[in-house]
Formats: structure tokens, sequence, C-alpha cells
């Protein structure tokens, strides 16, 4: 006969090999774990998000899961998960997860040094435009319009006062004004009559693009003023990071065997 003394040790026994089970789970729904670490997996989103890790928002993780394994342990039953149209919708899911781990890889691996961007600033640099221009534009949808405006501006309207009436809402209330810029920020057909103009001057024909019928000032034209490294560095950053991710795509797609 067992005595009791060997009861209770078989008890703690039991107990103690339980235990580490429970901690890694945070429920048990239908004999299906809730793991931890699918908590922490949330938890750790939200911290990302500015949220804090409390008590009180890991219960409320916990419920959502509960809440969500009841669902789609539902779901199974009723067969949904089996459906193609949403194998379809699981399999874009898992990919766009796996693959968005492996950029991040990639780029821990592959690191963006400031000698690569330093080189590409200057060579942004040597391209970039040498001068900018500060013009002011009226835009109407047609070429009678443009000319009858060109007429109140001989007549000595101001070009302010008749630009409130523009098509272009970015510019309207600005008095036409569109700030300085290089010639390649506009259209051809704008920026070809725009240059042709000295500081001061207005356009005396209707310059057609496809927006519509432009009369264009020029304000006046300066050298460039390029950004310092500094300002723009972060978007070289995502510019090189973008165009080494589409080699390596490129490279892949290259080698792999397709049909």
């Amino acid at each position: 006969m067992i005595n009791l003394k060997t009861v209770r040790l078989l008890l703690a026994l039991c107990v103690s090999a339980y235990l580490p089970a429970i901690a890694q789970n945070v429920a048990v729904v239908n004999g299906k774990a809730v793991p931890t670490s699918r908590v922490d997996a949330m938890v750790k989103q939200m911290v990302q998000q500015g949220q804090q890790d409390t008590p009180e928002m890991r219960a409320m993780i916990k419920d959502e899961l509960i809440n969500r394994e009841v669902l789609a342990q539902e779901a199974d039953k009723q067969g949904i998960s089996s459906r193609p149209d949403i194998k379809n919708q699981i399999e874009l899911a898992r990919q766009s997860i796996i693959i968005r781990a492996m950029v991040a890889d990639y780029m821990t691996k592959h690191p963006i040094k400031d000698d690569e961007l330093k080189a590409e600033y200057e060579k942004a640099k040597t391209t970039a435009s040498s001068k900018e221009f500060h013009a002011r534009h009226i835009l109407v949808e047609k070429e009678d319009e443009a000319k009858a405006i060109i007429e109140k501006l001989k007549g000595g309207a101001k070009f302010e006062d008749l630009a409130k009436a523009s098509k272009d809402p970015g510019s309207a209330e600005q008095g036409g004004d569109l700030g300085w810029a290089p010639s390649e920020a506009f259209v051809k057909p704008f920026s070809e009559a725009m240059m042709t103009l000295k500081t001061g001057d207005t356009t005396q024909t209707p310059v057609k693009t496809q927006f519509g019928f432009h009369i264009i000032k020029l304000e006046g034209i300066r050298d460039a003023q390029l950004p310092a490294f500094d300002e723009v560095k972060a978007q070289i950053a995502e510019s090189v990071q973008q165009r080494k991710l589409q080699t390596f795509q490129q490279d892949l797609k290259k080698k792999a065997k397709i049909q």
C-alpha cells in the first residue's frame, strides 16, 4: 500500500511538471493552447505604437486572444478556412509577413554607410539644376479666357488680383505664387515659356498644358539653393535602401526558374 508521504510526493511531482506548461500558455480554449508568446508579440506591437506595457493592457490582450481563438475554432468547424478564397488570403498574408521579416534582416546585414549617402548627395549636386525660378501663374480652362486676362493685365490690372480666379487651388489664394523651383519641376510647355521671360515679364500669349491655359509671370531667378547633406540624409538613405532592395529582388528573380 502506498503511504501518505508517497502520495504527497507524487502530487508534488505532477504539479511541478504541470506548472511550466501553464506558464507557457495564457489560456487553453477547448484543449487548444493560446501561448504567452502571442501576448508578448501583441504587447510589443502596442508598445511600438506608443502605449505602455501595463497589467491592464495585458489583461485586455489576453481577453482579445481568447475571443479570437473561440471565433477561429468556430470558423474552422464551419469549414471557412478550407474555402479557396480564404486560403488565398491566408497565403498572401503569410507571404507579406515573412517578406517583411526577410527585408528587415537583409537591411540589418547590409547597412547603408555614410560614405554611400555622401556619394549620392554629391552626385545629385552635379545633376541638379543650377538655377531656380520664382513664378506666378493663372490657370483657366479656355484659351479665350486666358486671352481676356492678358488684355486686363495690359490695361493695368494686378496679376495677384486676377490670380484669385485661377483654377489652381494650390496657388490661387497666394496670388498665383508657385514659389521657387528648378525649371524641371514644371511641365515642359510651362517651363519653356517661363524660361523665355525676363524678371517681371508676363507671357503675352496663353500657354497650353494638360491642365489648361496658363498666364505666367516670372518674379525672379536665382542660383539653386541646395539643402545641406544632413537635411536630406534620411531621404537619400530611403532612396538607396529602395534601390538595394530592388536589385536584391531582381537578382533573385533572375535565378528563379519561372515557367
